[in-house]
């Protein structure tokens, strides 16, 4: 079993090397991270905290919006394409199973995923030491982000897999993807924003909307960054959400989204049609 899926994901490997997916996931990563880390060398100062922990901030922010994206990317071709192109009724014919497919697919598109980030935020953090501004808190503010980024992506990773095997061609997959990452990480923020301002402080604002946060995965990633330590709560302003829930909602949350997405594809991809 093992055997296979390594098969199968040093192929999918070389699909993304040759697609030039890697590449451009990790170019994105580097060029976002290194702008964010030298654009929050000015605020600093005003705040009381060094720079690393600002740019942990800036890159927290741009990882929701840029990593979901990756990962649907990635994956929105993984099964329809396959299908159209005749590749998944062929791999079929070989003594593997459709949960092996899968697997060696996450797994080669997480790797993929896993450089691009370690590229991007790893670059940031040796450029924040070169100008003196990382302490011990910081670095394992990066360390979590970028922990924390793998599981996101791997979240969206699985999501996409399950548009995938759900849509009719690579064309619906690659419309659905797109309607998936606007509504979880855009339409949803600004549908709670808005009942937020219509409750009025109300028991909506104290008791539901922050479970509400944790509920969505992009949310969760955020809450879980930006409340792990206090200089990161003070630049973002975010403590008075993560107080109203227990500690452990949005990390659960967080490393719940990619099984259950998993699980997910793997049903879609049992009713697919090869």
């Amino acid at each position: 079993m093992i055997a296979r899926i390594l098969a199968i994901s040093a192929a999918e490997l070389r699909i993304a090397v040759r697609n030039r997916w890697v590449a451009i996931a990790s170019t994105l990563m580097l060029l976002f991270s290194l702008a964010l880390t030298f654009a929050g060398s000015a605020p600093t100062g005003a705040l009381g905290v060094d720079l690393l922990t600002v740019s942990v901030a800036s890159m927290t922010t741009l990882s929701v919006y840029l990593v979901p994206l990756l990962a649907l990317l990635l994956a929105f071709d993984a099964i329809a394409g396959d299908v159209e192109r005749g590749g998944l009724a062929l791999v079929l014919t070989y003594p593997v199973s459709r949960t092996e497919v899968l697997i060696g697919k996450f797994g080669a598109h997480l790797a993929c995923l896993a450089l691009a980030i370690a590229i991007g935020f790893g670059t940031s953090g040796v450029v924040a030491w070169a100008l003196g501004g990382v302490n011990a808190e910081s670095l394992m503010a990066l360390a979590r982000l970028t922990l924390s980024a793998l599981v996101l992506g791997a979240t969206f990773l699985a999501v996409g897999y399950a548009l995938s095997a759900l849509a009719r061609g690579p064309g619906a997959a690659a419309g659905l993807a797109i309607a998936v990452w606007v509504v979880f990480v855009v339409l949803y923020d600004l549908g709670l924003l808005g009942a937020v301002v219509y409750d009025g402080g109300g028991g909506f604002t104290r008791d539901v909307f922050p479970w509400l946060l944790a509920a969505n995965p992009a949310d969760a990633f955020r809450l879980f960054n930006l409340t792990g330590s206090d200089e990161l709560a003070l630049v973002t302003g975010l403590s008075g959400a993560a107080s109203a829930m227990p500690a452990w909602a949005a990390p659960a949350a967080l490393f719940a989204w990619p099984v259950v997405a998993l699980l997910l594809a793997r049903l879609a991809l049992r009713k697919v049609e090869p």
